[in-house]
């Protein structure tokens, strides 16, 4: 056999992943808010891009969010011409052209602090935690070496009010003894709310009982085994702290009006607020599903400025650039309609199937599986499932993400899967409910009732869907609840 090289052609198909596909991909995934933030950052790198702010020139981000979230309860009909169609509300075929975001935004004077902030706002703004312990440590004599660690400890200050780190890390990462760490923390303990400044919840809680003379050994004890407090076992704590049942239900009492978190009253932060990309709202002809078109962009490609700047004498390097550019905007406006158009889609097929969910709340939920939303919507699974990660719906019954109403299914005593998992465990949670100090269901008991309503359960299944909502076992809850009958009867 002879060996030598030869020259072959053949044809084979293989999947390109193209610089646009690629981007129609990536903005799928994304959530309005994210994709929001990624236009901007394309407008400001393509000449050819331009966007509109439906909320002015002065419109930001926070503007945006805060219409959003305000706008949830306009009426949908106002914002879509829409027709009905088997009980559904539903956009044609949605335009890039129609959707809005803010690109141009002044700063948060909240997040701006060089920001120059005009009385008003300084007067009507709450004191954080921070600015009322430095109004408290001003008046101690300290050396200015102490006033300046003071003042970086207050910024390790998390939202409870503690300093989470040890007085080891603290002197390693400020450059400072631990004998001057130390010294700063007990100044911050001493300050009002009690509690503040602790590095744990131990520390906190046993600060405040000091504070009011009742920091015995008993006590003492009881604070250092707090998980047993929280699983009430009581005949164990007694023989640790050594007293009695009574004694022993008096000092849980006590330390219950403790505050385990001083620092709560006094955040400077918002809370997170979930911004919806659909809306699922009722109607007189059915259920309206649209994009919540507040916090969407609005694209155009400025194909004026392009023939002007194209008509000027340029080189061909120049000319190359100019259309790639154009090229690259026409993309864009694509791709982002191909986005509105495959999120009405899928959230229209996902509700078609979830109308229960819609009319009796978590108790309707239906079993669905990605593979049905592909099948009914001609799309494949991890489109769907791009088109659903990290996505949110406002519903009547709370805003959820999409991915909540994927739910496995659960056979009924016929074999017949009709059952999901998500409205098996909100079942589950209201039996637990629904307990009393006198009557708590054992997960076997759970099992026994599920099984009268159809629904056929392992015990460990019921007892995996309870670990999983954070719910105690029937022994861990019944000491619970009767240790709550006995704090009343003793009121």
């Amino acid at each position: 056999m002879s060996l030598g090289l030869r020259l072959d052609l053949r044809q084979t198909q293989n999947i390109v992943l193209t610089p646009q596909l690629q981007q129609a991909i990536r903005m799928l995934q994304l959530s309005n808010l994210e994709l929001a933030r990624a236009i901007e950052k394309e407008v400001s790198e393509n000449p050819f891009l331009d966007a509109v702010s439906k909320y002015g020139p002065e419109s930001s981000m926070e503007d945006v969010e805060a219409r959003s979230r305000s706008d949830s309860g306009s009426n949908p009909q106002k914002d879509n011409g829409l027709e009905p169609d088997e009980g559904w509300h539903n956009t044609d075929s949605p335009k890039a052209d129609e959707y809005r975001i803010s690109i141009t935004g002044a700063s948060n004077p909240r997040r701006d602090h060089h920001q120059t902030l005009d009385a008003e706002w300084q007067f009507t703004q709450p004191r954080t935690l921070v600015d009322y312990l430095q109004e408290q440590l001003a008046v101690l004599a300290m050396r200015a070496e102490e006033r300046e660690v003071l003042r970086i400890l207050l910024g390790y200050l998390d939202e409870d009010g503690f300093i989470r780190e040890t007085d080891q890390e603290l002197s390693v990462a400020i450059g400072v003894d631990v004998e001057t760490i130390a010294g700063c923390r007990d100044a911050i303990c001493q300050c009002d709310p009690s509690g503040v400044g602790s590095q744990n919840l131990r520390g906190c809680l046993k600060l405040q009982l000091m504070e009011r003379g009742r920091l015995d050994p008993a006590m003492a004890c009881l604070i250092d085994n707090l998980d047993l407090v929280a699983r009430a076992d009581l005949t164990q704590l007694g023989a640790l702290c050594g007293v009695d049942e009574s004694d022993l239900q008096e000092m849980i009492m006590e330390l219950k009006a403790l505050d385990p978190r001083p620092g709560r009253n006094f955040t400077d932060t918002e809370p997170a607020t979930v911004i919806p990309d659909l809306y699922v709202v009722p109607t007189r002809e059915g259920w309206f599903i649209r994009l919540n078109s507040t916090t969407l962009p609005k694209v155009i490609v400025d194909r004026e400025y392009y023939t002007s700047v194209r008509r000027s004498g340029l080189v061909q390097k120049d000319r190359d650039y100019l259309s790639e550019r154009l090229q690259s905007a026409n993309w864009l406006v694509k791709a982002l309609d191909q986005r509105a158009q495959t999120m009405i889609r899928v959230g229209r097929a996902i509700f078609e199937r979830q109308k229960p969910f819609l009319k009796q709340g978590p108790a309707g939920l239906q079993p669905l599986v990605l593979k049905q939303i592909a099948e009914a919507t001609s799309l494949h699974e991890s489109t769907v499932s791009r088109a659903t990660a990290d996505k949110y719906v406002a519903t009547p019954h709370g805003t959820l993400p999409l991915k909540y109403f994927f739910s496995t299914a659960i056979a009924d005593i016929s074999g017949q899967a009709i059952h999901s998992a998500e409205a098996i465990r909100q079942q589950i949670k209201r039996m637990i409910e629904q307990e009393t100090s006198y009557h708590v269901l054992s997960d076997d008991q759970i099992v026994d009732r599920l099984r009268l309503r159809g629904v056929v359960l392992a015990r460990r299944t019921v007892a995996k869907y309870r670990e999983a909502m954070g719910i105690g076992s029937s022994v861990q809850r019944r000491r619970a609840r009767a240790l709550e009958r006995q704090f009343a009867e003793l009121n």
